[in-house]
């Protein structure tokens, strides 16, 4: 049985029943203490607390023949522990699994390390785990590219013959992804001209989110040398929550010929913590049926998905409490995660342990499980509700809110939330 999917397996620090991070779980992610000129280190969630890793290994805790005497989890980001593999990540995941267990003394009943170690989270401030050198979006969820189809181009041809032979995507902005927290100053561009008018330049008119997940590269490969479609999961260190923020209308203007720009590199927001394929393997479900039959470089023995619960709030400013207005599930993806992988490095393409690749937006068979504002009011036609109030795309003050959960038997395995609030633009 996977260590992933052991529900019988019990921390000895407190976890609420509802809690994101029991010891099933483990995600990843970089804290620096509140208050502390201490730099930054890496950390696993457990309960209400940040394992901190650097003093695990002053410890001396790490006994693996891998990690004994490594340094990666005394850098400032996981970049190094990402770059030793897939044999590195099962031994620290072991590791930590055993010295947190309930029935484990280690550190348990020796409370001077306990509380260097343990550090509570409203004492930490969550940090970009990672340096992201490249990331690309993808547009793999059929639902969202037959949609948006239908709202650009009209219901002859919505999705193009050339999305059900290849994963479609784009090179983005690394320097704008940033953690969760972040505001998210509303940006300026051009837009679509009226009649004889010049193009309109100020304020994006059609902010949006976009639900996605972002999937954080391991030891990559080199320079010339594709990932094999069957090797691909061995790249793949976990998942993070992502809203790739867009500005529909400066979108719409400059994607023909070359594609998003402007409209899409301002921001794009990230959840802190990673949450590993190991701790995500109990919800492995099937994947899409793909019709035609994908080449053979994208034919993979394990077609796979996952089966992870997506939600995304809005709060806007003038209301105390936020609200949904979309529920949708990862499992819808049309392109798996290792297709993706294995398509970006087919041509020779190098990725590099840190890069981050993302699903594109996340939306499903249902009116309610539309992953942005741009399907859920089709392009602003018409209005949803929110709380009080409504919206067809975002006002200054809205504050998105995405959130992500696997439900276990007795246990989860979630993503904390991924949020941002718009700022007005500068003048």
């Amino acid at each position: 049985m996977a260590e992933g999917s052991r529900p019988q397996l019990r921390s000895f620090v407190e976890v609420a029943p509802g809690s994101h991070f029991p010891i099933q779980n483990l995600p990843f992610g970089v804290f620096r203490r509140r208050g502390s000129p201490e730099p930054p280190r890496p950390a696993v969630a457990i309960g209400d607390f940040a394992l901190d890793l650097a003093a695990v290994s002053d410890a001396g805790l790490f006994h693996g023949p891998l990690l004994s005497a490594s340094p990666c989890f005394r850098q400032e980001t996981l970049n190094m522990f990402l770059g030793m593999g897939r044999p590195a990540w099962k031994e620290a995941r072991a590791t930590l699994q055993k010295i947190l267990s309930a029935d484990e003394p280690v550190l348990r009943d020796n409370e001077a390390l306990k509380k260097k170690c343990l550090v509570p989270m409203s004492d930490t401030e969550m940090l970009l785990p990672i340096m992201v050198g490249d990331y690309t979006d993808f547009f793999c969820s059929v639902h969202h590219a037959r949609n948006c189809g239908f709202i650009f181009r009209g219901p002859q041809t919505p999705v193009n013959p050339n999305w059900f032979q290849l994963p479609i995507g784009y090179h983005g902005r690394a320097s704008s992804v940033i953690v969760s927290g972040t505001d998210i100053i509303r940006p300026k561009g051009q837009g679509h001209p009226t009649g004889d008018s010049r193009p309109y330049f100020g304020p994006s008119k059609k902010l949006d989110f976009e639900l996605e997940m972002a999937a954080i590269v391991g030891p990559g490969n080199e320079l010339g040398k594709p990932i094999d479609i069957n090797d691909a999961e061995e790249h793949i260190f976990g998942l993070m929550i992502m809203n790739d923020w867009s500005a529909r209308d400066i979108q719409a203007w400059e994607t023909i010929p070359l594609g998003p720009f402007l409209g899409k590199s301002f921001s794009t927001t990230v959840s802190p913590w990673i949450v590993t394929m190991d701790a995500l393997k109990p919800f492995t479900c099937e994947a899409p049926k793909q019709e035609p039959e994908p080449l053979p470089y994208l034919a993979e023995k394990n077609h796979v998905n996952y089966d992870i619960p997506l939600e995304v709030w809005i709060k806007p400013k003038e209301q105390s409490e936020p609200s949904m207005v979309a529920k949708s599930n990862f499992k819808h993806l049309y392109w798996t995660l290792t297709q993706q992988l294995a398509h970006h490095t087919v041509n020779g393409c190098n990725l590099r342990p840190g890069d981050m690749f993302a699903t594109g937006t996340l939306s499903g068979p249902e009116p309610e499980s539309l992953g942005c504002l741009l399907e859920l009011t089709w392009n602003g036609q018409k209005e949803i509700s929110v709380g009080n109030s409504t919206r067809k795309f975002l006002e200054d003050g809205d504050e998105v809110i995405l959130t992500a959960c696997c439900k276990g038997e007795g246990y989860n395995v979630g993503f904390g939330t991924c949020t941002g609030k718009v700022l007005p633009a500068l003048p």
